[in-house]
């Protein structure tokens, strides 16, 4: 039967039956995600594959085959518009700042409380998880988590909620690569220049001389106090330019830019907690571009 063609991405939907879990990340021919979603030979759908190996509890990871028609992609949904670049999976330590990806609750963000944690649920105890102050709710399971552009693992479960807060586990993306002897799709699945292949959200489009585009859209996206990088690359022979735009009292102000006379930008900028937006300019020239933006607090 026809079928449509589906990117595999972190923290979307996907289906087993009736029930729903969230895409981990990106793996060769398909991706990995919690072992508790299915049991080897259950069928997905959105995209449409099969399990492979799942191992619930003690572990609680599983790979999913996709087969030839949908492609993985090496980002995570940030759920404001836009995706973040997965660079590779080296872990990071307690303390880490890490960000999780769901289809229920979107994107929310915490720290890293503990490594090699054990949880105890009905079916059972799952060990050598991350143990974080992230929250999560059902649908998210098997979700994204990231430290910057680095994949950490997959949501197991936990307690509490999104409006209360909670603690949540992953387990360890490394673990279920591993397993199921497949490799982590990275950088944006190539959707990212070589240039920006180290912010967290890639972007891009395409420009006739004398137009513009809002990045990662015209109602821009969240940053706390700290410092925000952006990283343009045009279109060679072009003078495409940068900006930086933040919301103040309905209206939007420029507060920092990039504008050399080459196709290629980056801005750097210090910042108090607020909306932005990136704003690309095509000074001069025209063709497709690429770039990023990372934020840190």
């Amino acid at each position: 039967m026809p079928r449509t063609f589906i990117n595999v991405i972190g923290g979307n939907a996907y289906y087993i039956g009736g029930s729903r879990c969230s895409v981990g990340f990106s793996a060769t021919s398909g991706f990995v995600t919690a072992g508790h979603c299915g049991d080897v030979g259950n069928t997905t759908t959105s995209p449409s594959g099969t399990f492979r190996t799942s191992s619930f509890p003690g572990n609680d990871y599983a790979y999913v085959n996709t087969g030839t028609d949908d492609t993985p992609i090496g980002a995570v949904n940030n759920y404001n518009g836009g995706t973040v670049n997965v660079a590779g999976s080296t872990a990071a330590a307690v303390g880490a700042t890490v960000c999780r990806s769901g289809s229920t609750t979107g994107w929310h963000c915490g720290t890293i409380q503990a490594l090699n944690a054990s949880v105890t649920y009905a079916e059972g105890t799952v060990n050598g998880l991350i143990r974080t102050n992230v929250c999560a709710e059902p649908g998210d399971s098997g979700g994204s988590l990231l430290a910057g552009t680095q994949a950490q693992g997959m949501t197991s479960g936990g307690s509490g909620n999104c409006s209360s807060g909670g603690t949540t586990y992953f387990n360890p993306v490394n673990e279920a690569l591993s397993a199921a002897g497949v490799s982590l799709v990275t950088g944006g699945g190539g959707g990212t220049p070589t240039g920006c292949a180290g912010q967290e959200t890639a972007f891009s489009g395409s420009l006739s001389s004398g137009g513009y585009a809002y990045k990662p859209g015209s109602t821009g996206f969240s940053a706390l106090t700290g410092t925000i990088e952006g990283c343009l690359d045009g279109p060679s022979g072009a003078d495409f330019d940068l900006y930086l735009q933040k919301s103040s009292n309905g209206s939007w102000t420029t507060v920092a830019q990039g504008i050399t006379s080459a196709p290629d930008e980056s801005v750097t900028y210090s910042g108090t907690s607020g909306t932005y937006r990136w704003v690309v300019d095509a000074y001069s020239g025209s063709g497709s571009y690429t770039g990023g933006y990372s934020t840190t607090p």
